[in-house]
């Protein structure tokens, strides 16, 4: 446990300092939304930009690895997509609540843990499953989202509105942006680079600070249970990633685990983000990630001692 501890130690502390920030008035009462708006609009854009510009299609075409891992996140993420539906939820709530469930926190756990548990080489699986999470689920969350915010009964101008938005949506242009500069094969400039990495490594504590700035506002009225989501998340997908992973594809060992191991991570800060941006109720979303993070101390463990790496 103390591995897991060591890591996700820091995602509790600026979720506190946001939390006590607000409760002191060191926040303002607009401040949760503004410092995510800042997330969207500016860290992740450059994280996603970066991520998609400088990977090489060596490091992530490994396709066993690929259907594993994405299809235990896409499950998750549909299953709970239409159970949301069928209790009467709409399609922006749902489609957030179903990245809940398939949006692993492969960039501010995974990577750390891979690298600590499978050195350099752990970096390649740890990539691969973040640009599955960010440009794949989430893109299809996206998408989705914008599909329930058209009140169009013509299909045809539904879709025109809907490729419009999400034309101007700087989660979807950032990563395609990014695919297009590495095709280009122009590379990016030194300064260019560091401009990015000052905004793609704020993403992370921008939207932790967030979140506990947000746990600090009061909310009245009855609040639905996050532990379905949690469990779809930390038991759910681990458990369809372990069967595709081993007895499906039987994967190398690394890759394997590795994909079992990211498939069990908490819930990412991603689905929060979402539904501040669209004004939706991110009350069950915030709990879900917080709640997530506290029970992967745990679970993550325990999946470690099972795969035989918690040493």
């Amino acid at each position: 446990m103390h591995t897991i501890l060591v890591i996700v130690a820091p995602i509790f502390a600026l979720i506190l300092v946001g939390y006590l920030c607000r409760k002191t008035g060191k926040l303002g009462e607009q401040a949760a939304a503004e410092i995510n708006r800042m997330v969207v609009w500016l860290c992740l854009p450059a994280l996603l930009f970066k991520v998609t510009a400088t990977a090489t299609w060596s490091e992530i075409w490994h396709p066993g690895f690929i259907v594993a891992f994405g299809a235990g996140a896409l499950a998750m993420f549909f299953i709970t997509l239409a159970w949301r539906l069928f209790s009467g939820h709409s399609l922006v709530a749902s489609s957030i609540d179903g990245l809940s469930a398939g949006y692993a926190n492969t960039g501010y756990i995974g990577i750390p843990l891979c690298l600590l548990l499978f050195g350099q080489p752990g970096l390649q699986p740890a990539l691969i499953s973040s640009l599955i999470v960010v440009c794949l689920v989430f893109a299809i969350s996206l998408t989705l989202i914008e599909i329930g915010l058209q009140e169009e009964r013509q299909i045809g101008r539904a879709v025109l509105l809907v490729a419009k938005a999400l034309a101007k949506n700087p989660l979807v242009i950032s990563p395609l942006a990014g695919a297009a500069w590495a095709m280009s094969g122009l590379g990016l400039a030194e300064p260019v680079m560091h401009f990015l990495d000052m905004l793609a490594l704020a993403t992370t504590p921008c939207a932790l600070v967030s979140l506990g700035a947000f746990l600090a506002q009061k909310r009245s009225g009855a609040q639905a249970s996050p532990w379905p989501l949690v469990g779809l998340k930390l038991i759910g997908q681990p458990a369809l990633t372990w069967v595709l992973a081993f007895k499906v594809f039987s994967l190398p060992t690394m890759w394997a685990t590795s994909a079992v191991l990211l498939a069990a991570l908490p819930t990412g800060t991603g689905p929060f983000m979402l539904a501040e941006y669209y004004n939706r109720e991110a009350g069950l979303i915030s709990r879900t990630i917080l709640l997530s993070t506290m029970a992967s101390l745990l679970t993550l463990t325990g999946l470690m001692y099972l795969l035989g790496v918690a040493g």
